[in-house]
């Protein structure tokens, strides 16, 4: 049986953005390009790129950012963080980027180099994501999106503090939220429940992540504190010299919570792609995007 298509009752388009992050090498320069040229067609809201822990990608994510803007009609979304400068550096770089005309900027906490310990604010910046929320607003009028942890930020001393954590980023002028990937949907939707009752209303989008590579990804959820649910192992297990049958089960586990979100409301969603744009790709044409010549929706 194939999967059942969602009903859209309501018949809202579905609405996508993709996140990429900056390149290392030629190599995965154009292989970064191959996914974007991909995706593009699928007319997404915006594409997201990141900015590495303690600002280490600075220079390569200004470089991706400006090809977007001179040789795409994409909408970037270049991700800030609080790492590694001062607040005069952080607001130079948003002025530079509002110059240049990018609109919409990611504000992050963002994460210390590796081996460096736990998070300590830098000297003279911004300490925390409303901080920065707050000094990006004062620069210029940019749609200022932040992240938001259904399953808490594993530095959060309780769930509580967590979501007001988030409040403190809408009312300093945070206008939409990612989450991090889960894979649990109940847990993303008592998630929103208790970002209304706390007077959130922003919206609050999901972010999906494709699994591509099933150790790989243990590890992000780790370090993020997603649960993994254990049948999904199983479904990988001997996999790891069989690239194409490993696509396959990623797209079925993907495309099956992306339609069970869809059969509950969700019309928004953000693909942290890894610079592939294979499995997102496939997602999209299963909820019925189709690239934009062919019009919006099959």
């Amino acid at each position: 049986m194939p999967p059942r298509l969602p009903a859209l009752p309501d018949d809202r388009p579905f609405r996508v953005s993709f996140e990429f992050f900056p390149p290392k090498t030629p190599e995965m320069e154009e292989g970064l390009w191959r996914a974007i040229t991909r995706l593009a067609p699928l007319a997404p809201q915006f594409v997201s790129v990141t900015y590495g822990a303690g600002g280490g990608t600075r220079e390569r994510t200004h470089r991706t950012v400006k090809r977007l803007l001179e040789e795409t009609a994409l909408q970037p979304a270049a991700h800030l963080t609080c790492v590694g400068a001062t607040r005069e550096e952080v607001d130079a770089v948003a002025r530079d980027y509002w110059a240049a005309g990018v609109r919409h900027l990611v504000a992050l906490r963002g994460d210390p180099p590796a081996g460096e310990g736990p998070y300590v604010p830098h000297p003279g910046g911004y300490a925390y994501a409303a901080d920065l929320v707050a000094g990006l607003r004062r620069v210029a009028p940019f749609e200022l999106t932040v992240a938001a942890y259904p399953e808490v930020h594993p530095q959060a001393t309780s769930a509580a503090a967590d979501l007001d954590n988030l409040k403190r980023k809408v009312d300093a002028g945070a206008t939409r939220a990612i989450t991090q990937f889960f894979f649990y949907n109940d847990v993303y939707f008592r998630f929103l429940d208790r970002a209304a009752a706390a007077g959130i209303g922003i919206p609050i989008i999901p972010g999906i992540m494709p699994v591509t590579n099933f150790a790989q990804m243990t590890r992000f959820a780790a370090a993020c504190g997603a649960m993994v649910p254990r049948a999904m192992g199983r479904l990988f297990e001997g996999l790891d010299a069989d690239p194409e049958t490993r696509k396959l089960v990623a797209a079925t586990i993907c495309a099956e919570q992306c339609l069970r979100l869809a059969d509950q409301g969700v019309r928004e969603f953000h693909f942290y792609t890894l610079n592939r744009a294979d499995l997102s790709y496939a997602i999209c044409h299963v909820l019925g995007l189709r690239p934009a010549a062919e019009g919006a929706r099959a």
